[in-house]
C-alpha cells in the first residue's frame, strides 16, 4: 500500500480517460479516487483496472439511504477490493453503524469515512436545507457522530481540519478535498487550502483533482505538490 498523501480524484466520463491518466502516474507516489460519474459509466470495471495497475482506490460514492440499503452497498464496495469507501454522516447514527458492521469482518476492510458537509456548502446553503449552526460547528457535530458510530474518519474542509484534529487523535483519518496549490484556480470550491497548510493542519489525505489531472505532465504536477509537503 502507498503511504502516499495524495488522492488523484479521476473526474472522468469515460475509463479510458481515467486509464490515460493513471498510466502516467505511478501507484507508489498517489492513490486514485473513482467518483459517481466515473463509477456510473464504468462500473467495478474500472476499480478492476485500476487496483490491477497496483493504486489504493477510494470510492467516493457517498451512500446515503436507509440502514439496510447502505449497509449492503458497502459491502459489495468491499468486495472490490478498494481501499477506502464513504457513507454520508447526515444519514444518521443507526445507517453509519449498519455501513460499519457490514463491513466488519473483510478480512481486508477499507477505511470507512463519513461525509460531513461537501466544499461546495457555504452558510447559505445550510440555511437552506434548514441546517442550524454555523458550518464549523455542524461539522464538528456530524465528525463527532461519526465517531461516535465507530467510522474511521471523515471528509472535511480544509478549513474544519485544525479544529477536527483537536478533538480527534492521529488515528482518526481526516480527508481533506477542496485543496488547490497556491498557483492555481479554486474553481467550484468555496472552501480550500493550499496541501502544506492542510497538511499542516492536520489533513492525512488531500485529495487533489483538477491541478493535477488538467496538468499537461500530470506526474510532474504531482511532484511538485510532493515538494511542498517536505
Amino acid at each position: 500500500m502507498s503511504d502516499s498523501k495524495i488522492i488523484v480524484a479521476l473526474d472522468y466520463p469515460t475509463i479510458a480517460s481515467a486509464i490515460s491518466l493513471a498510466n502516467q502516474l505511478d501507484p507508489d507516489r498517489c492513490k486514485l479516487k473513482v467518483g459517481k460519474e466515473l463509477f456510473t459509466c464504468s462500473g467495478p470495471k474500472v476499480v478492476e483496472k485500476l487496483t490491477a495497475k497496483g493504486f489504493d482506490i477510494f470510492l467516493d460514492l457517498k451512500y446515503h439511504d436507509i440502514p439496510s440499503t447502505v449497509a449492503k452497498a458497502c459491502r459489495v464496495a468491499a468486495d472490490l477490493g478498494v481501499w477506502m469507501i464513504n457513507v454520508h454522516t447526515l444519514g444518521g447514527q443507526d445507517m453509519m453503524i449498519a455501513a460499519r458492521e457490514a463491513i466488519s469482518d473483510k478480512p481486508h476492510r477499507p477505511l470507512l469515512i463519513g461525509v460531513t458537509l461537501l466544499t461546495s456548502m457555504t452558510e447559505e446553503t445550510c440555511k437552506q436545507i434548514g441546517l442550524v449552526g454555523t458550518l464549523e460547528s455542524t461539522v464538528l457535530k456530524l465528525a463527532d457522530l461519526a465517531k461516535k458510530s465507530g467510522l474511521d474518519g471523515v471528509v472535511c474542509s480544509p478549513l474544519e481540519t485544525k479544529l477536527l484534529r483537536t478533538r480527534h487523535t492521529e488515528d482518526f483519518q481526516l480527508v481533506t478535498p477542496g485543496i488547490r496549490p497556491a498557483d492555481s484556480k479554486s474553481d467550484d470550491q468555496h472552501r480550500t487550502m493550499t496541501p502544506i497548510q492542510a497538511v499542516d493542519a492536520g489533513s492525512n489525505y488531500l485529495v487533489i483533482g483538477r491541478p493535477i489531472t488538467n496538468a499537461k505532465n500530470p506526474m510532474q504536477a504531482l511532484e511538485v505538490i510532493e515538494n511542498t509537503l517536505r
